[in-house]
């Protein structure tokens, strides 16, 4: 079944808006916020914390594959006209281009690719990071189970504190009947906000962005049967495909050489133009080429001696008067 590309990230809109709703209808009267600020245990507010990595992880997961479904739309709509070849890789950010890639990169090394193996490669990450996030749903129910246990551990201390002070001290038996019912509030908000946030919220998450993948590996993998497998499967009718596209590239790699040639033959038959031209006799008037050469060299040879001169002219005075010694002496 091919999906829309946008399925995940509606469906993971129309849940938190639901569950919004439900929170602000069920429970904005029960003060569970006042009980969190006032919690002693603190294990509520480890359980929001967690919740709230859960919920941004679980958004961010959605955001790339929905940049992964448009990106497979695109490329099933360049395999449609066609084929493997007509897919055009400019980049390996995304999943789907690598899917295609190491397709493509595999029959050029003459190999023949296990398509299924290539795309769970390359989904393999997606899948663990919506399987994290289903295990933080019940890392949040754990932690609701150790919520209540240390709440019911608080209210028997609390009960024993106040049977102890029974009929003798009025202030630590109100002491611990408060402790006893703040431990009473701890095992249910607990329970409650372990059951709900990870039971229910961040596993529906997981399940929408799981979904998600799956979906994306259908539509790849349904790309990859219908409009590509002509490419990849090896049959006598791919073999002749191949052949054509050779023998395609050989006649326009055969055109730029002619084109090439052509242009060649006219800048070495402009070359032989100007070497005639300077061979023909001199106009009248005009020195002939050797003569200019002759001239040329002479007035290069001139100005070498004049720069010989004036480097030998440049050099210090105690160097010279040892020229002189020496040739005196010599």
């Amino acid at each position: 079944m091919n999906r829309g590309p946008l399925r995940t990230l509606l469906l993971w809109i129309v849940w938190a808006f639901a569950a919004l709703m439900v929170y602000f209808t069920l429970y904005r009267d029960t003060h569970i916020w006042q009980f969190v600020e006032h919690d002693s245990s603190h294990i509520t507010m480890f359980i929001i914390v967690f919740f709230l990595f859960g919920i941004i992880s679980s958004f961010v997961l959605t955001i790339f594959v929905t940049l992964e479904s448009l990106r497979a739309k695109r490329l099933d709509a360049m395999a449609r006209e066609g084929g493997l070849k007509a897919i055009a890789i400019t980049s390996s950010k995304r999943a789907a281009d690598r899917f295609f890639q190491a397709i493509q990169s595999t029959l050029t090394s003459k190999g023949q690719p296990d398509v299924e193996t290539l795309l769970h490669i390359e989904l393999a990450g997606y899948e663990r990071a919506s399987h994290s996030v289903e295990v933080l749903g019940n890392i949040l129910i754990t932690m609701g189970l150790i919520g209540t246990v240390m709440g019911l551990t608080l209210t028997l201390t609390g009960l024993t504190g106040s049977l102890d002070a029974l009929g003798h001290d009025q202030e630590a038996l109100v002491l611990g009947l408060r402790q006893a019912m703040s431990g009473m509030g701890t095992a249910f908000y607990t329970t409650l906000l372990g059951a709900v946030l990870g039971g229910v919220l961040l596993r529906m998450f997981a399940q929408i962005t799981q979904n998600g993948v799956e979906g994306l590996h259908d539509n790849l993998m349904r790309t990859c049967l219908v409009y590509c497998s002509g490419d990849y499967v090896q049959t006598t009718e791919r073999e002749v495909r191949h052949l054509n596209d050779e023998i395609q590239l050989l006649a326009r790699n055969i055109e730029r050489l002619q084109n090439v040639f052509g242009s060649s033959q006219a800048t070495i038959g402009q070359f032989r133009e100007e070497i005639k031209r300077l061979g023909d006799a001199p106009e009248e008037g005009a020195e002939p080429l050797y003569l200019l050469l002759d001239k040329h060299r002479a007035y290069c040879e001139m100005l070498r001696q004049e720069m010989h001169m004036l480097a030998h002219m440049d050099r210090p005075w105690y160097i010279k008067w040892r020229e002189i010694f020496r040739s005196k002496g010599a």
